[in-house]
């Protein structure tokens, strides 16, 4: 009997990074009112967890330019995920980064914020989730795989890793604190 063979945008790969991204985006969507413990315990746990799965995928290819995946976040939408982190960090928000573009071109570190970067990532991730959950056929998928998984290699991916090393000095020194 011959098997068939199962659709990479089904990969057990893929579908553990779409459940975790999802993860993301809805704790991000409903952070207001958080306190900042709780929210920096929980968001320095998914990132790992994001930064593992996007790392399994391997390279995909856009099947068709004319087919890519939409924009659904919009800037209201990210203007709400930032500022409510903003409000949530309060003065642990800005942090400074030594891993950023711009960076070749000075010779101190560059200020950037926690709530800008996880709002770029969830941006990107919403982006995509979205997509695969509303795609009407298995080529839009791919083409939302390839292009998450290429965000990932040249932006989402160093400023989950940038601001990680961020948070993690806000739990450790805060929970002194507490």
């Amino acid at each position: 009997m011959k098997q068939e063979k199962k659709s990479p945008v089904y990969g057990r790969d893929v579908m553990e990074l779409v459940t975790v991204a999802v993860e993301y985006c809805v704790f991000l969507e409903q952070a207001e009112g958080k306190n900042r413990f709780d929210f920096v315990d929980t968001i320095i746990k998914i990132l790992p967890l994001l930064y593992l799965k996007a790392t399994l995928l391997p390279k995909y290819e856009i099947l068709n330019d004319d087919y890519l995946p939409e924009d659904f976040v919009t800037e209201d939408n990210y203007n709400i995920v930032r500022a409510n982190i903003s409000i949530i960090m309060e003065d642990k928000d800005d942090y400074l980064d030594v891993f950023m573009e711009d960076m070749k071109y000075s010779e101190s570190p560059i200020l950037t914020t926690v709530s800008e970067n996880l709002a770029d990532i969830y941006q990107e991730l919403k982006n995509f989730v979205m997509n695969y959950k509303n795609a009407i056929d298995e080529e839009l998928m791919m083409n939302a795989l390839a292009v998450v998984k290429e965000e990932f290699q040249y932006s989402w991916g160093q400023k989950l890793v940038n601001v990680q090393r961020a948070l993690h000095e806000v739990k450790y020194t805060e929970a002194d604190e507490y």
